[in-house]
C-alpha cells in the first residue's frame, strides 16, 4: 500500500494506491482508516475502485452500507475513483447518485476531481 499526502487549501488529503484489494470487509476498511490516521494524520481519503472488493458494488451484500457507516462513525471522508458505468444495477446507480449529493462519500471519475471535491469539504 502506498499513501501519498496531498496538501490542499481545504487541508490534507491522502491518496491510497495498491496493487491488491485493500477493502474486502468491514475490518479491512477500519484497518485502512487507522493506517491513514496513524501514518498521515488525515481524515480525507481517495482510493481507486480497484482497491475495493467487487462485493462492495453488489448492494445485496450490504457491505457498502456497513463500510460507509464506519466511515461516518469515525468522521472520515472517502472518494472512490473509477468508471462505474459497467455496473447496470439501478439501485447501485441510485446509491452513487445519493452519495455524490451528500458530504461524506463520493464516486468520481478522476483522482483530480476527487481531490478537488474533498478539498472543498469542512
Amino acid at each position: 500500500m502506498n499513501i501519498t499526502k496531498v496538501e490542499t487549501v481545504g487541508g490534507p488529503i491522502v491518496v491510497v494506491s495498491s496493487s491488491e484489494i485493500l477493502i474486502a470487509d468491514v475490518q479491512s476498511a477500519l484497518d485502512l482508516m487507522a493506517t491513514v490516521r496513524y501514518e498521515a494524520d488525515c481524515d480525507r481519503i481517495v482510493i481507486g475502485k480497484s482497491l475495493l472488493s467487487e462485493s462492495f458494488f453488489d448492494l445485496k451484500t450490504r457491505l457498502a452500507g456497513e463500510i460507509l457507516q464506519k466511515f461516518i462513525n469515525y468522521r472520515v471522508k472517502l472518494a472512490i475513483v473509477g468508471d462505474f458505468s459497467a455496473y447496470g444495477s439501478r439501485s447501485l446507480r441510485d446509491f452513487i447518485y445519493e452519495c455524490n449529493n451528500g458530504t461524506d462519500f463520493f464516486f468520481l471519475p478522476t483522482e483530480q476531481q476527487a481531490i478537488e471535491k474533498l478539498s472543498m469539504l469542512k
